[in-house]
């Protein structure tokens, strides 16, 4: 499965689409193979969950994000957990090992 985890530097951004940046990485059968950094064309509505569905994103991990990108990534079949924080590799290493749990979104708008 190909995750893209939203990141300023190498943390888990606490939002979705304002991050500096997305790790792209497959996880499967407990590993992770890094892929590429993806960087962010910029925060506009409706833009970024288009680019995850056009890299071939099948999960986002990131703090938090809003109700448009939520909506949106659900409609692209993109599975979003939020409340995700940490080291961006360490966080792919829990997803890998299924002991990442999920949580409220981190962003002040939802």
């Amino acid at each position: 499965m190909r995750v893209a985890v939203a990141c300023d530097e190498q943390q888990v951004s606490p939002h979705f689409g304002r991050c500096q940046r997305y790790l792209l990485a497959e996880v499967a059968s407990g590993q992770v193979k890094l892929l590429q950094w993806l960087e962010n064309p910029g925060h506009e509505p409706g833009a970024l969950p288009a680019l995850m569905r056009d890299a071939g994103v099948a999960m986002v991990l990131a703090g938090g994000a809003g109700p448009r990108a939520q909506q949106l990534l659900g409609e692209y079949g993109i599975e979003l957990l939020t409340g995700a924080a940490g080291e961006a590799v360490e966080v792919l290493q829990a997803l890998a090992h299924g002991t990442l749990q999920g949580g409220p979104s981190a962003c002040d708008h939802g």
